[in-house]
C-alpha cells in the first residue's frame, strides 16, 4: 500500500481512539457565516482521506471537481494536510493567487515537509520561509543565456545514460531510470559532480526522503516520517562535506573553481544582508533536487506513453528530430538553437502536462484577512491552486480528454489556464532548464528507437506527482540510422 496512504490510515486509527473527539466535531462549525461554502470533513484529518483516495485511484481531479460542482466553481472550503484550506479555482483565481504573493499570501510548506528538509537549528517561520524561496539569483543562472552553456552536457548526458541503461536491453521501465538521468543531471549542473557511484549512493535515500514529503509526522520506527528523517540527515551530511570542500576551493582557488549554482548559493546573502549558512544552503540544493528532478522524470515518461499511443504524433516528432540529427551529425552535440527547432515536440510535452500534470499545485498562506469572490480568507488559513481547475475545463480546452498537441500552436491557451510552472510573478524560475532537459532526452530517445508499451493498461497513480504503477516497461526496438 502506498507510503502516503498507509500514514494516513495510521492517523485515523490514532485520532478516532481520542474520546474528546465529538467535541471537536461541533467545536469545528465556524463562527465567520462568510467563509467559503465547502466542508472541513473529520477532527485532525479533514478531507485529506478522500484527496489521498482520489490520487491512489489515479484521479486528483475528481476531489477537486466534485467540491467546485457542489460548492462553488470559484473558491471552496476544505480542510487538507492538517490546515483549514480555501481552493482558489479557475483563471481568475490562478491570476489572484499568483500576483498576491507577499502581499496577500505568502508560500506554505506542509509541517513533515519542513520537519523533513530542516534541522531544528533553522526551523523558524519566518526562517524557513526565506530558505524554501528559490535563490534571489536562481532565475539569472536559469535564464536561457546562462542555459546555453549546459545544453551540450544535457545532450551528452543522455546519450550515455541511454547507452547503459537502454540500448543493451529490450525493455526497460521507463520512471525509474528517467529518474536517475534527471539527478545525476542535476548533480553536474548545480554542483559539477559527475561521479556516478558518488550520485547513486545519494540518489536512494533521496527516494526515501521524497516519499515522506506529504506523510504524517509521527516519528516512530517503520513510518515513512521516520525514514524520511533517516534519509534527510545522511543527504544533509553529504551535502554539508560538499559544500565546506566548495568553500575551501572557492577561498583557495577563487575564479578557477567552478561557477556553477552551490558556488552562486555560496557568494549570496539574504534579502536583510546576512550570510546564508551551510544547513540553510544543504535544504536549498535538496528543494532544487527535487524541484528539477522528479518533475522532469515524470513529464519524459508520460511523453513517451503518448508516444506509443499515437503513431502519427510519434512519426511528427520523429521527422522534426531526425532533421535536427542530421543537422548537427554524428559526432556533434545539441545546441540552444536545436532545442528552439523543436516546436512540434515541446507543444506534445505540453500536452502531456496538460493532462498528466507533474505537480497539482502548490500551496499558500493568508498573510491578512482578505475578501475574494465575495467570502471572506481568514489571516492564517492555507489557501491551495489546482491544475485542475482549469487543464481539463471545456471552457479553455475543447473536448479537454482528447490529446491534441496543435492546441499549443500559435498563441496557444489563454492566460493562467496552462499552469504547469505557475504563471504571473510566481512563473517556476527553472521553467527553461526543465524545457531543454526533457527535449535533449526525448531527442536522444526518439533518434534511436520505437517502442510499445509492456502494458497497455498500466495505472497511474498520484503522491501527488502522477507515478506509473509498473515504471512504465516498454518494449524498445532500435532505429537504423548513421545520425547516433
Amino acid at each position: 500500500m502506498d507510503l502516503l496512504f498507509s500514514d494516513l490510515l495510521y492517523l485515523i486509527l490514532c485520532s478516532i481512539s481520542l474520546p474528546i473527539v465529538i467535541l471537536i466535531i461541533y467545536s469545528r462549525k465556524s463562527s465567520n457565516p462568510n467563509l467559503p461554502p465547502g466542508t472541513l470533513g473529520w477532527p485532525v484529518i479533514g478531507e485529506t482521506l478522500e484527496f489521498a483516495l482520489a490520487c491512489q485511484g489515479g484521479n486528483p481531479a475528481k476531489f477537486v471537481k466534485d467540491r467546485m460542482n457542489k460548492y462553488s466553481p470559484q473558491v471552496f472550503k476544505t480542510s487538507l494536510l492538517e490546515a483549514n484550506m480555501a481552493v482558489i479555482c479557475g483563471a481568475s483565481g490562478n491570476k489572484f493567487l499568483f500576483s498576491n504573493e507577499d502581499k496577500l499570501v505568502v508560500s506554505w510548506w506542509q509541517r513533515s515537509m519542513k520537519k523533513i528538509l530542516c534541522s531544528t537549528s533553522v526551523f523558524d517561520e519566518t526562517l524557513v520561509r526565506d530558505i524554501f524561496k528559490p535563490p534571489i539569483f536562481l532565475p539569472q543562472f536559469l535564464k536561457p543565456e546562462a542555459l546555453q552553456h549546459y545544453i551540450a552536457v544535457m545532450d551528452s548526458m543522455a546519450g550515455e545514460h541511454i547507452k547503459i541503461y537502454w540500448s543493451p536491453l529490450g525493455e526497460v521501465k521507463v520512471f525509474p531510470v528517467a529518474k536517475k538521468y534527471s539527478f545525476a543531471l542535476a548533480f553536474q549542473v548545480f554542483m559539477s559532480i559527475a561521479d556516478p557511484q558518488y550520485v547513486e549512493m545519494i540518489y536512494h535515500p533521496f527516494q526515501i526522503l521524497t516519499q515522506g514529503f506529504l506523510s504524517v509526522p509521527i516519528d516512530i520506527p517503520g513510518t515513512a516520517f521516520n525514514r524520511a528523517l533517516k534519509a534527510s540527515k545522511f543527504i544533509h551530511g553529504e551535502l554539508l562535506e560538499i559544500i565546506r570542500k566548495r568553500k575551501m576551493e572557492l577561498e583557495q582557488k577563487g575564479e578557477s573553481t567552478p561557477r556553477d549554482l552551490l558556488s552562486h548559493m555560496l557568494s549570496s546573502l539574504h534579502e536583510n544582508g546576512d550570510v546564508k549558512s551551510e544547513m540553510e544552503i544543504s535544504t536549498q540544493v535538496i528543494c532544487l533536487l527535487f524541484a528539477t528532478h522528479h518533475t522532469t522524470s515524470s513529464v519524459i515518461t508520460f511523453i513517451l506513453k503518448y508516444l506509443a499511443e499515437f503513431p502519427d504524433v510519434y512519426s511528427k516528432v520523429l521527422k522534426e528530430q531526425m532533421e535536427i540529427a542530421k543537422s548537427k551529425g554524428p559526432e556533434g552535440f545539441l545546441k540552444w538553437d536545436d532545442i528552439q527547432k523543436m516546436k512540434y515536440t515541446w507543444n506534445v510535452a505540453n500536452e502531456t502536462m496538460r493532462l498528466i500534470p507533474p505537480v497539482q499545485g502548490t500551496f499558500r498562506e493568508a498573510i491578512t484577512d482578505f475578501t475574494y469572490a465575495g467570502f471572506t480568507i481568514p489571516k492564517g488559513w492555507k489557501m491551495h491552486w489546482n491544475v485542475n481547475t482549469t487543464h481539463r475545463d471545456p471552457n479553455y480546452f475543447p473536448n479537454p480528454n482528447k490529446f491534441d498537441p496543435s492546441r499549443f500552436e500559435g498563441k496557444g491557451p489563454q492566460p493562467f489556464t496552462f499552469v504547469p510552472f505557475g504563471g504571473g510573478p510566481r512563473m517556476c524560475p527553472g521553467r527553461e532548464y526543465a524545457r531543454a532537459q526533457v527535449l535533449a532526452f526525448i531527442h536522444n530517445v526518439v533518434i534511436r528507437f520505437k517502442w510499445e508499451k509492456v502494458d497497455p493498461s498500466e495505472k497511474v497513480a498520484y503522491n501527488p506527482s502522477p507515478i506509473p504503477s509498473k515504471g512504465f516497461p516498454i518494449h524498445l526496438r532500435p532505429l537504423e540510422n548513421e545520425f547516433i
